[in-house]
Order: C-alpha cells, then sequence, then structure tokens
C-alpha cells in the first residue's frame, strides 16, 4: 500500500507542478481565443448567433448609432481584447478592456429580460452565455494575479 500511495503522490507532484506553469499561459490563450475568435464573428460574419442581442442593447442604450458599423467597431474592440492578453505587458490594458466589455455583456441580464430569461431564475441560451462570462472573469483574475506589481516592477530596474 506505501508503493501505491508513493506513486499517488508523484504523479500528482508531477500534475500540479505541470498545471501550475501552465495555467496562466493556457489562461491567456483562452481569453485570445475566446475574445479574438467571437469579435471576429461580429466583423466578418453578417449572421452571428450574438448579433441580434447586441443590437438590442445597442437599441436600448445607444440611440441612433448604426448597428452594421456598431458591430464591427464591437468585433473589433472584442479582437483587441484578446490580442491583449497574448501580448506581454499588456494585460493591465486588456483588463481594463474586459472589464468595460463585462458591464456592457452583463446588461441584456437586466435590460433585456425578453432575450435572457425563460421564467424567473431559468436563463435562455443567451443569458446562459451571458452567466458563464464568470470563468472569463475568473480567468482574467488569475492572469492578473500572476503580474508583478507596478511598485515592485519600479524598483527592480
Amino acid at each position: 500500500m506505501r508503493n501505491f500511495n508513493a506513486k499517488i503522490e508523484t504523479w500528482d507532484y508531477k500534475l500540479v507542478s505541470f498545471m501550475q506553469r501552465t495555467a496562466v499561459p493556457f489562461a491567456r490563450f483562452a481569453i485570445f481565443l475566446v475574445y479574438f475568435y467571437f469579435g471576429a464573428i461580429k466583423v466578418f460574419a453578417e449572421n452571428g448567433a450574438a448579433n441580434p442581442l447586441v443590437v438590442a442593447l445597442l437599441n436600448k442604450t445607444l440611440h441612433g448609432v448604426p448597428p452594421g458599423g456598431f458591430l464591427i467597431c464591437f468585433g473589433v474592440f472584442e479582437m483587441i481584447i484578446g490580442l491583449l492578453f497574448i501580448v506581454p505587458k499588456m494585460e493591465r490594458l486588456g483588463l481594463f478592456f474586459l472589464a468595460i466589455h463585462m458591464i456592457t455583456t452583463i446588461m441584456p441580464l437586466i435590460l433585456l429580460p425578453q432575450f435572457t430569461w425563460a421564467s424567473f431564475g431559468v436563463p435562455t441560451i443567451e443569458g446562459q452565455y451571458i452567466i458563464k462570462n464568470i470563468l472569463i472573469i475568473a480567468l482574467a483574475i488569475v492572469v492578473f494575479a500572476s503580474l508583478t506589481p507596478l511598485k515592485e516592477e519600479r524598483t527592480n530596474v
């Protein structure tokens, strides 16, 4: 039994060590992939699944802004967020933009309940899509927690 426990502990150590080395790079890549891909859909595909929700929110909040141009700008903004998470030293700006994006992304849960809630406490597919953004926020926190505070960066130069 001791030999079995030793093997489990060895594998556990190797797995935890591997996860510690890859967690932040994978989190950065995941944020990049999701933001860049979904942004590109808004820019290049006319029938993106999120487009009706984005246009409805636009009409509710920024009257008179043309949806076509806005979707392209919003998609480019998302693509930039993704890129900022994989460019070294740009994560802080990426996190700032991500926070702004998350505020706008959460708004339909309140402003457009007909799109986001099937009934009380039961989200539609669009609502689920929005609620799952808590995972993106968690990944962004992991990335941000891995950064050296600016004050320490200045003293180490």
